[in-house]
Formats: C-alpha cells, structure tokens, sequence
C-alpha cells in the first residue's frame, strides 16, 4: 500500500512538473533553450516542446498513477484489463529507463545537461518506477 501511494504521488508530482513546463515554467533552467539542454538534450531550434506535448505527457502521467492506485482498489471485473495496463506501463518505464545506457540513443545530447542529468537522474528515476511497479503487480 505504501508503494502504491507513493508511486502514485511520483506520478502525480512528473505530471505537475510537466503542466508547470507547459504553462510556460523553465525550471531546472532559466530560459527555453536551457530548459530544452536540461530536460530534452537538443532541438534544431533549441524550442522546448509545445503546451500540447506537455499537457498530452502530463495527462498520460495522470493516468498512470491512477492506474497505479487502482492496484489498492477492490478487484472489479475491469481487474485484467488494469493489470495489462499497469504491465504496459511497466514496459514504457523499464524501456526509457534502460534506453538511458545504450550509448546510441541519446549520443545527439553530448555535451548538454541533459546528458549527465539522465545517466544520474531521469534514467534511474525511470527504472524505479518500473521496479517499482513490477513490485505491486507481484
């Protein structure tokens, strides 16, 4: 129970970090072109991505930690149907997180803060999640 709350507020806190960026917030830089070396990497225009992108991601982040606390709830009839989504779930994050380690994927963020924050950050924080998950699945 107390993995689930707290996955949960994880999901939540990315998904008010994500509408903040949509609304026009820079954190972790202090304008849109450090923003995007932070939390992107690189764009050809150094653009951060649009008020959409952001409140499409922050939705679908919204529905994964309401996916995620419906593991708490009593079983219903939908109970497979949420098990697979929380086990899709689990591969988007598990994906993302160890996407993180093959050199490859994010060579274009050389040199960018990004890089670093990924590697110590966003790729670990990924792969807790799926852990994470996994463990309430179980």
């Amino acid at each position: 129970m107390l993995l689930t709350l707290l996955l949960t507020g994880v999901f939540f806190l990315l998904a008010g970090v994500h509408l903040y960026w949509a609304f026009g917030g820079r954190w972790p830089g202090h304008d849109e072109a450090s923003l995007v070396e932070h939390v992107v990497g690189r764009t050809r225009d150094m653009k951060a991505p649009s008020l959409l992108a952001c409140v499409a991601v922050a939705l679908a982040l919204l529905a994964g930690g309401a996916l995620v606390l419906a593991s708490v709830w009593p079983p219903t009839p939908l109970e497979p149907w949420l098990d697979a989504g929380r086990w899709a779930l689990f591969a988007v994050f598990a994906a993302r997180g160890a996407a993180t380690y093959v050199p490859r994927i994010f060579r274009y963020a050389e040199g960018t803060p990004f890089w670093r924050l990924n590697r110590r950050a966003y790729g670990p924080l990924c792969l807790a999640i799926a852990l994470g998950i996994c463990a309430i699945q179980m």
